[in-house]
């Protein structure tokens, strides 16, 4: 009896110690994409937010201003922003409404509103960061626009653990922009656009991602112009896209004092 007690034990361990050896299934493999189809993925998914509309804490640090607050903003493509800074209680401070020609500032403090052409100043002056106003709508939504690299060979492709990795070398500039996708949500994670020398000039990372309409959507985002030493970090609490009826409210006072820019 005792000694059918230890070939049973000895069984045991021996099947043990197979099943241990055996790798084991991964439950959801990951398709590797070939370059060309993740670029076209990513970009047809940046197209598919149509509107969108986020609240939730606004940082902006820069050698002029360090500073934060609660904010809402609405999107409507491809030409109207919509931003709203809130004090304590959330108490409107300022709002703005932007599209790629005009826009209207509006200082509820001072019951002033500043209106004019747009232009990169004006832009610079509202958001506190150097970019264009297509890059801007990119950046609220934690997006980056890929269409220029549609039809391009990256000059470098990897896969790093579970990130894809792309460089691409503009050849008469010199400068690179590198990018890293998660596989399994297909969001960028990380962005950054370097000189000809390898310094960063504008950076972006992505991180807590939700899914909108199919797509993978940053709650916490970080961009960063270093060339002119300005950051801008947006921490989402709620957000919403493509809502049918999407409309920017935008009303003033009509004891409004207007000023021309």
């Amino acid at each position: 009896m005792k000694k059918l007690s230890v070939v049973i034990i000895s069984l045991l361990l021996t099947l043990l110690l197979i099943e241990g050896c055996v790798p084991s299934k991964p439950t959801e493999e990951t398709e590797v994409l070939p370059s060309e189809r993740l670029i076209s993925k990513l970009e047809a998914n940046r197209r598919k937010i149509e509107n969108f509309e986020g609240t939730g804490t606004l940082t902006v640090k820069s050698s002029e201003l360090n500073t934060s607050a609660s904010f809402k903003v609405t999107l409507i493509k491809p030409d109207s922003i919509s931003l709203t800074i809130m004090g304590p209680f959330g108490i409107e401070l300022a709002q703005t409404l932007v599209t790629k020609d005009k826009f209207q500032f509006y200082d509820a403090l001072q019951n002033t509103v500043y209106e004019g052409e747009t232009s990169e100043d004006v832009l610079r002056n509202i958001f506190r960061i150097n970019l264009s106003f297509s890059d801007l709508m990119d950046a609220f939504i934690g997006s980056v626009n890929l269409t220029r690299h549609l039809y391009k060979q990256p000059n470098k492709y990897s896969i790093d653990g579970d990130q894809y990795i792309l460089t691409y070398v503009d050849s008469l500039s010199g400068e690179s922009t590198n990018y890293k996708v998660n596989m399994k949500e297909l969001g960028i994670t990380d962005y950054d656009l370097k000189n000809r020398s390898g310094n960063v000039i504008l950076s972006g990372k992505y991180s807590r991602f939700n899914e909108l309409e199919n797509v993978a959507v940053p709650y916490s985002i970080e961009v960063q112009n270093r060339r002119e030493n300005q950051l801008v970090t947006i921490e989402y609490k709620h957000m919403t896209a493509n809502k049918k009826d999407a409309s920017i409210d935008f009303k003033l006072p009509g004891d409004a004092n207007v000023i021309k820019w």
